[in-house]
């Protein structure tokens, strides 16, 4: 079968595909978004709201238990997204040295840790004799080094022209400041897709708190979330906010700050993706 010029038999298959995935994806989540703003207390899937409303929002905004956990989700995703983007790059940086001594160990000693690791429970001991348990710090540095991210920004950086460390090394550049003014200049794509993919780890972090952080105070907003879906710390309800409206609501607002984001930063993430992950 001789393939269209412009369209071809797997181009179309593949896009169905990927077509009904994402209305698979897309129907959950907008039925939470129409139970947000329905103030019935009827459940079932809708098109739209049988009674509109925005107390389900109110309610939990007007909560201030809820904005202690928001701000340790905001600084700990602001501050982890920061610490992984300078370890991954710096990392990175280390590896792409071709006149390293040791260089290949490093990296396979490196790719050997993505495949096997302590476990958890000596994990657990390691941080808890490090004074990490209970400590905001823990749950920040130990998702900063993720070396599947330090092996995506290591073949971005691949990809930048030798020919311009070069020139930048005939100009006088210590290594820093070829990688300040030449590398991380050229590499606002894997940037942008890297950091997105440490921003969405932190802000959805739940696993690290529920095992390293026993006090309350000190929750995010995830674990918040999940004492509201499980009904013991429920907002109260204001309006005529129902129940599953408030949760509802709770649910939208923990998904809402990457989803307004995403789209600004969908090309760099695809992009930077894309590049780092065909070398190698």
């Amino acid at each position: 079968m001789k393939d269209h010029p412009k369209i071809r038999l797997f181009n179309v298959i593949n896009g169905i595909i990927f077509i009904l995935i994402s209305i698979i994806m897309l129907i959950p989540i907008y039925k939470v978004l129409v139970d947000s703003f329905d103030l019935s207390s009827a459940y079932g899937m809708r098109l739209w709201p049988k009674q509109f409303g925005l107390a389900g929002y109110e309610s939990v905004l007007s909560n201030p238990t809820l904005y202690r956990p928001l701000l340790i989700s905001v600084g700990t995703t602001l501050a982890g997204t920061f610490l992984g983007l300078a370890l991954s790059t710096l990392g990175a940086y280390v590896l792409i040295q071709w006149d390293m001594p040791g260089r290949t160990f490093f990296a396979n000693f490196l790719l050997f840790t993505m495949i096997f690791n302590g476990g958890m429970i000596p994990t657990y001991l390691v941080m808890k004799n490090l004074g990490l348990t209970n400590n905001l710090l823990g749950v920040v540095l130990l998702p900063a080094i993720n070396i599947y991210n330090l092996v995506l920004m290591r073949n971005f950086f691949e990809g930048i022209p030798q020919s311009l460390f070069e020139a930048a090394t005939l100009d006088g550049c210590t290594p820093m400041a070829t990688f300040i003014k030449v590398v991380l200049p050229l590499s606002k794509a894997a940037l942008a897709s890297i950091g997105l993919m440490f921003a969405v780890a932190y802000w959805n972090d739940y696993t690290n708190y529920k095992l390293y952080i026993t006090d309350s105070t000190l929750y995010n907003f995830q674990m918040k979330l999940r004492s509201i879906m499980m009904g013991s710390d429920l907002p109260q309800a204001n309006g005529g906010a129902t129940e599953n409206t408030v949760k509802s609501a709770a649910i939208i607002i923990a998904i809402l700050p990457f989803m307004i984001l995403y789209p600004f930063l969908q090309k760099y993430f695809v992009k930077g993706v894309n590049v780092g992950a065909v070398k190698g």
